[in-house]
């Protein structure tokens, strides 16, 4: 290996939105996440709730419900 070259590794501090934290090895001293698995949907097996039907009617709003419909021809109004 070249000396020099490689990056210096430090004990890290992880820390999570839900305030778990636990120590690991990187570049940076310290690392903010927003989920981990203490937090996380796939592990905890609890299911979040997601405003669906808002985004579905943003999505309508913004193509007016013609999206994916045919246009006339030019000719025809």
């Amino acid at each position: 290996m070249k000396d020099s070259i490689h990056p210096k590794y430090h004990d890290c501090q992880v820390t999570c939105g839900c305030g778990n934290s636990f120590m690991t090895r990187s570049t940076k001293p310290k690392i903010v996440v927003e989920v981990c698995a203490k937090c996380h949907p796939f592990y905890t097996g609890a299911q979040k709730l997601v405003d669906a039907a808002g985004r579905v009617d943003k999505f309508n709003k913004k193509f007016q419900g013609k999206y994916g419909k045919a246009k006339a021809p030019a000719g025809q109004a």
